[in-house]
């Protein structure tokens, strides 16, 4: 038997919250990829930090996160501007309990994502840090470097722009999973009417495929383009096609296996017992997290 080396108090703290951490600058960035480097990132800085000037280790962490976490938002920004297609966020095979947590798994869905992309960087970090994580006005605006009164104005703010466009009330669990095995039968067979009955009339179709992959290059609106897009695309390679059901982000999705290899992730909104919204992610960059899952937290 041989002894575990000890770690030192500054790791073991950053190791008690990596996965909070994580949770932050991944709902900030909608990138696993980009919320690993922020997380290095914030290790380097705290393991400068003299512990013993730290009174609240847990808030001095999101703030470091935070902090770095708008740096590369807004170098995402532009790196998104020259993105070929659509982008998506990175989707995240999830374990069962970020289902369970009704707001963490509102929070960190495909939905919920796009419309985060659609704040300014400050009001995006404002938001999650307030909405999701709780925190104190006084706490965020050390993170963000504003003072309380503004932060509460771009809390409101944010909030307002979010509730305009946030998806509606989440379903029972028989209710999507219904709907997640009629999808997937429909698409396996290549049944058009299946497809018809359980998509909702007004389903957003978005595919992301990087420039490397074959994506629909705009989104995709309506029932009657939808079903007839996926009943010809995939029917015709049927045959090589296999279906798996699981939880990306919180929420039902169907991983595509092409002839025995990852072709993409199928992540579903659902509405009312129909769905709503299919997030295509076809990036291979993108789906490399998808053979393991991630533990989120609040």
């Amino acid at each position: 038997m041989t002894d575990t080396p000890p770690t030192d108090p500054a790791t073991e703290v950053f190791l008690a919250h990596r996965n909070l951490l994580f949770t932050v600058a991944y709902e900030m960035l909608g990138s696993a990829a980009d919320a690993e480097d922020v997380l290095q990132e914030t290790w380097l800085r705290w393991a400068g930090v003299d512990l013993g000037t730290v009174r609240e280790q847990r808030a001095y962490l999101v703030r470091i996160t935070t902090r770095q976490a708008l740096t590369r938002l807004r170098t995402l920004g532009r790196r998104k501007e020259s993105y070929v297609g659509p982008w998506l966020p990175e989707p995240l095979l999830t374990t069962p309990d970020v289902a369970e947590d009704v707001a963490l798994a509102e929070s960190v869905s495909m939905a919920m994502l796009l419309v985060l992309e659609t704040l300014a960087p400050t009001e995006r970090a404002v938001f999650v840090l307030r909405e999701v994580f709780d925190l104190g006005y006084d706490e965020i605006a050390e993170a963000v470097d504003k003072s309380p009164a503004a932060v509460r104005q771009i809390a409101h703010r944010a909030r307002a722009h979010v509730a305009a466009r946030r998806p509606r009330q989440a379903v029972s669990a028989a209710e999507t999973r219904h709907a997640l095995d009629a999808f997937r039968r429909a698409l396996d067979t290549g049944d058009l009417q299946g497809l018809l009955d359980i998509l909702a009339p007004d389903v957003v179709l978005l595919g992301d495929g990087g420039g490397v992959k074959q994506a629909v290059p705009r989104p995709i609106v309506g029932v009657d383009k939808v079903a007839r897009l996926l009943a010809g695309g995939w029917g015709r390679i049927a045959d090589h096609t296999s279906w798996r059901s699981t939880q990306v982000n919180g929420h039902p999705a169907l991983v595509v296996q092409l002839d025995g290899e990852l072709d993409s992730v199928l992540a579903l909104r659902i509405d009312d017992g129909l769905i709503t919204g299919i997030y295509a992610v076809r990036n291979p960059e993108k789906l490399s997290r998808m053979d393991r899952e991630t533990t989120l937290r609040r």
